[in-house]
C-alpha cells in the first residue's frame, strides 16, 4: 500500500527528467490525471495517456524539454501531504517563484493552476508546485 501516490508520482516525474527520459509510467488515478491536465495546459509536459493494463491503469506520460540538455520543469515539489493537509483561500495562495512557476490547487472546481484560481476566485488543498 502507498501512503501518498502523489508523491510518488512527482519522484517518477523527477527521477525520469533527471535521466532525461522522453516518457515515465506512472500508475493511474483521476486524482493524477487531474494534475497532469493541469500540467499540459501550462505547457510542462507534452501529453499524456491513460492506458488499461488489466484491472488496473498506467498513465504514460511524455516530458517536455527545451532543448537536448534542459527540461522545462526544474523541480516539483509536494506542497499538502497526507499527514498535513494545507488549505489556502484564494488571496493565500503561494506565488511560486514570483509568478513564474504553478502551484496545483484542488478545488470545488476541479484541480486548477493557482491562476485559474485567482480568475475564478476559489481557493482550495494546494497539492504540489511547479516551476
Amino acid at each position: 500500500m502507498m501512503t501518498d501516490p502523489i508523491a510518488d508520482m512527482l519522484t517518477r516525474m523527477r527521477n525520469a527528467l533527471a535521466r532525461r527520459s522522453p516518457d515515465v509510467l506512472i500508475p493511474g488515478s483521476r486524482l493524477k490525471v487531474g494534475i497532469l491536465e493541469v500540467l499540459k495546459r501550462e505547457g510542462y509536459i507534452d501529453g499524456y495517456q491513460v492506458a488499461a493494463d488489466g484491472c488496473r491503469s498506467v498513465i504514460n506520460v511524455k516530458l517536455r524539454y527545451g532543448n537536448e540538455t534542459n527540461a522545462v520543469i526544474s523541480s516539483l515539489s509536494r506542497f499538502s501531504t497526507p499527514g498535513c493537509r494545507r488549505y489556502r483561500g484564494v488571496n493565500d495562495l503561494p506565488k511560486v517563484r514570483g509568478g513564474l512557476g504553478i502551484a496545483v490547487v484542488s478545488t470545488n472546481q476541479g484541480i486548477l493552476s493557482d491562476r485559474e484560481c485567482r480568475q475564478r476566485r476559489v481557493g482550495g488543498e494546494v497539492l504540489c508546485t511547479v516551476d
